[in-house]
């Protein structure tokens, strides 16, 4: 599929992930891209969903918007992870395909994978067991679109596609203290307190893929011109690191010279997490960003934005 003259519609355009989509979808040509934001439609309601495909007739629907957080929020709200994301795609598909878009895309997450994995995870290991506890809710839900993607491609021929990106980070992230991912929470904590004492939730023996959100956006583009399958795909690094080990590379990237505090009381989340993205591979996409080059670059954002 060549995106240049395609209308292509794509949620999320103001968060994390979808800002990087933009400007990808635009230096891949894309000359017909339509990013409206929460505050016109809704897409909780069904009838919002309506008026924003009459609007603006799509032929591809990126969808890569979702209520998220970190474990704390996660543990917090999740009824509201639970309800908002499954709401969201569940309406959204099922008005692409009344309105018959070409191609649905629509993103996953490596919270719908079980708890206890193998590493490194094949899409296969998807239904081998139930998530992670303080994640499942948004996990589960995430995991429904898949079924629904499958299931509308097999009735009514409908093209959607399912990518499931692993932890993501890199300029723009979320760094809400309230709200942010380990990567960005610990970057803003190191720098805004660099002699003082950081409290980390576990015990720092978790790993995880993380992937450089420029790398993800690309993988997404990449899959949206080249891949047509029911078969879910993995888009991450291909390598897994400790949650101690990530400590360790923002501490000299930062210069930090305080206290580290492990509370052991606080969940680790899944124990392990690291991709197996042969299937991307297939179609031509590798994830080429290496891991301290995005950290020193999230850093370098972060210090100038605070500034």
């Amino acid at each position: 599929m060549n995106l240049t003259n395609k209308r292509v519609l794509l949620t999320g355009g103001s968060g994390f992930l979808g800002t990087h989509l933009i400007k990808t979808l635009i230096q891949k040509g894309c000359r017909k891209l339509f990013t409206p934001a929460s505050t016109e439609y809704d897409l909780r309601e069904r009838s919002h969903i309506a008026d924003m495909l009459l609007f603006y007739k799509p032929d591809v629907i990126i969808h890569a918007a979702a209520t998220v957080g970190g474990i704390g929020a996660n543990m917090d709200s999740p009824g509201t992870f639970f309800y908002e994301n499954a709401v969201m795609g569940i309406e959204l598909l099922e008005l692409a395909r009344q309105f018959k878009i070409e191609k649905f895309v629509q993103i996953g997450t490596t919270c719908s994978y079980p708890k206890f994995t193998s590493v490194p995870f094949k899409e296969e290991d998807l239904w081998s067991g139930y998530p992670e506890e303080t994640n499942a809710p948004y996990g589960v839900a995430k995991k429904m679109l898949l079924v629904q993607a499958q299931a509308y491609r097999k009735q009514y021929g409908f093209n959607t596609i399912y990518l499931i990106p692993t932890n993501l980070y890199g300029p723009g992230d979320n760094f809400d203290l309230e709200k942010s991912h380990v990567i960005p929470a610990l970057i803003r904590k190191m720098i805004e307190n660099p002699t003082g004492e950081i409290v980390i939730w576990g015990t720092g023996t978790p790993t995880r893929d993380f992937l450089y959100v420029t790398d993800a956006a690309e993988g997404i583009v990449k899959a949206t011109e080249a891949y047509d399958s029911e078969e879910p795909v993995n888009m991450g690094s291909g390598n897994e690191i400790s949650i101690q080990n990530l400590v360790q590379h923002l501490i000299e990237l930062t210069n930090f010279s305080g206290k580290i505090i492990w509370d052991r009381s606080k969940p680790d989340g899944q124990p392990r997490r690291c991709l197996d993205t042969s299937r991307a591979k297939a179609f031509g996409w590798e994830a080429t960003t290496p891991f301290a080059t995005g950290l020193l670059r999230t850093i370098q954002w972060y210090q100038e934005k605070s500034r």
